[in-house]
């Protein structure tokens, strides 16, 4: 950089928000109501506890919490004072909380009581130099007990102010300012690491594809530990926003906050998507709500049901290693004269890299470095690649996968996609989940939008099971609508009506509930281990 750059940081954005609108309100978590000079001044006595209490340059500190305002807080604080923030999955068990506090050597570990206690108990934070306890949902102070280990209040690392602010910059735009950890579904999780710029420029990305403004609200239905909130921790923060929290994502409070807060913008995995939609509150907001969703592509019949609720539905795509949503289903605007399903199915592809990204490919699928893309011909398969700023530094302490995910110069995503001729991409499924049924690649995706277009299904996940014959056939599980009822044979016979017989489920299993990761994804490898016995 020359003598008059600037290193990029989403510091700068809490910095701009205290200029311009310092009374404005920032965040809303129960209760407490903070302003963005309230905001801007807890991050700063926060910086000064980590400081006085020995953090160094790169130490590692970790959050154990909700969609709350600490959790917010200190996505600022943490770097102001150096140091690089690992947001810790809310649902993980006490041995893979305690493997990524050791894989990340994390220095300290803030969280909430409730979450920190089993972790304490199980002596999976052993190894930190303290436990910083978060104030409960009210404000009152949080208790745990830990006889032989150091913890303190949070209120305490909070009460003593700088002599003066620290300054909302860096020295190193490429410097790590937050690690990820991956779902682990298939072995340890890997750390994932943002830079400054990255997390800058993703930022604004989102800025621009969610349609942030001054005035906008935004209710926390997305987990602030995955990618950081998607960026939007710092994106909102950007353009003034109000962060409004919601800490566990039940219809009735989603809908009340929606009402209360006039709430305009949120974002989650398609599961939040039906939980909006199907809660007995909802109703029609007449064009004041968009949601924007990723995890995987909204069916078509989830994307009508909450057009016909008065909001808008923008979908994005993206993974841990690319800060959150890389690409964007960008709507043409002869798609709004189409039938609904039709528009909805278009709605539901991808392929636009975000203002802030590369272009997306889709390359053959071959066993060597050399990328070459597939025809536009929405027929031929091949892998999802991207590069960029909107693309991780690298694995944390692992070299060699970083250079796996990376080879040929491009990051290799694992999903299966084809290419249309309009260049949009229609994503087919995980490389791992694609079903193989007698040398015929079927998407197991394209079997679920089949069977939740039926009135009774609520929900589908469908895997390969084993087949002498076939080698594989698509095996269903299915949740039911409340209230509804179908065969087996009467939903495949549907599904029939929809795809080519030879895609539709060999078989159907009725369950309560699918198997989810904390941010909503389906947990496939569990139902894959099902279908397997």
């Amino acid at each position: 950089m020359s003598g008059l750059d600037t290193a990029l940081t989403p510091l700068r954005f809490l910095e701009r928000s205290l200029e311009a609108h310092p009374d404005r309100e920032a965040i809303v978590d129960r209760p407490r109501r903070f302003t963005y000079r309230q905001m801007a001044e807890t991050v700063q006595n926060l910086a000064e506890g980590l400081v006085r209490r020995g953090l160094q340059p790169g130490d590692t500190v970790a959050v154990l919490a909700p969609n709350s305002a600490e959790a917010l807080i200190a996505h600022y604080a943490v770097p102001l004072a150096g140091g690089v923030l690992v947001m810790l999955n809310t649902r993980l068990a006490p041995p893979e909380v305690e493997y990524i506090l050791g894989h990340s050597e994390a220095k300290f570990l803030f969280g909430d009581a409730g979450l920190l206690q089993p972790v304490i108990d199980a002596g999976a934070a052993n190894a930190v130099d303290t436990i910083v306890v978060h104030p409960d949902e009210d404000g009152t102070p949080g208790e745990v007990a830990a006889a032989d280990l150091r913890v303190e209040a949070y209120a305490d690392w909070t009460a003593s102010a700088p002599e003066s602010p620290r300054a909302y910059e860096v020295e190193d735009e490429t410097a790590t300012i937050t690690v990820n950890y991956t779902s682990g579904t298939t072995g340890r999780p890997k750390g994932v690491m943002y830079t400054h710029r990255g997390a800058y420029l993703n930022s604004l990305g989102e800025v621009v594809t969610q349609g942030f403004a001054p005035l906008t609200k935004y209710l926390w239905t997305l987990p602030m530990f995955h990618c950081n909130g998607w960026c939007t921790t710092w994106a909102l923060t950007a353009v003034s926003g109000t962060h409004v929290c919601i800490r566990a994502v039940r219809g009735p409070e989603a809908w009340r906050l929606i009402d209360e807060e006039k709430v305009t913008r949120m974002a989650g995995a398609p599961v939040v998507l039906n939980t909006i939609a199907g809660a007995e509150e909802a109703h029609d907001l007449g064009g004041s709500l968009s949601i924007t969703t990723a995890g995987a592509p909204p069916s078509p019949t989830t994307i009508a049901l909450l057009e016909g609720l008065g909001i808008e539905v923008i979908h994005v795509y993206g993974l841990t290693e690319s800060y959150g949503p890389y690409s964007s289903c960008e709507p043409q605007p002869e798609w709004t004269g189409l039938p609904v399903e039709e528009r909805a199915k278009l709605k539901s592809r991808q392929g636009i890299g975000m203002i802030s990204a590369e272009r997306m490919r889709v390359v053959e699928l071959r066993d060597d470095d050399v990328l070459t893309d597939v025809p536009r011909d929405g027929v031929t398969m091949g892998e999802i690649v991207m590069r960029g700023n909107n693309v991780m530094k690298g694995y944390l302490n692992a070299p060699e996968a970083t250079a796996e995910a990376f080879r040929g110069g491009w990051f290799h995503t694992g999903d299966l996609a084809v290419m249309h001729e309009d260049g949009y991409v229609q994503i087919l499924d995980r490389a791992k989940d694609i079903v193989i049924s007698g040398g015929e690649n079927i998407s197991t995706i394209e079997v679920e939008q089949a069977l939740v277009a039926h009135e009774s299904v609520a929900e589908a996940a469908v895997v390969g099971m084993p087949d002498e014959k076939w080698g594989q056939r698509p095996l269903a599980y299915v949740v039911l609508a409340p209230g509804t009822e179908v065969a087996e044979a009467d939903l495949i016979a549907f599904v029939k009506t929809r795809i080519a017989s030879y895609k539709s489920p060999a078989g159907v299993e009725f369950v309560d509930e699918l198997p989810t990761t904390s941010t909503g994804k389906i947990r496939k490898n569990a139902l894959r281990e099902m279908a397997g016995s």
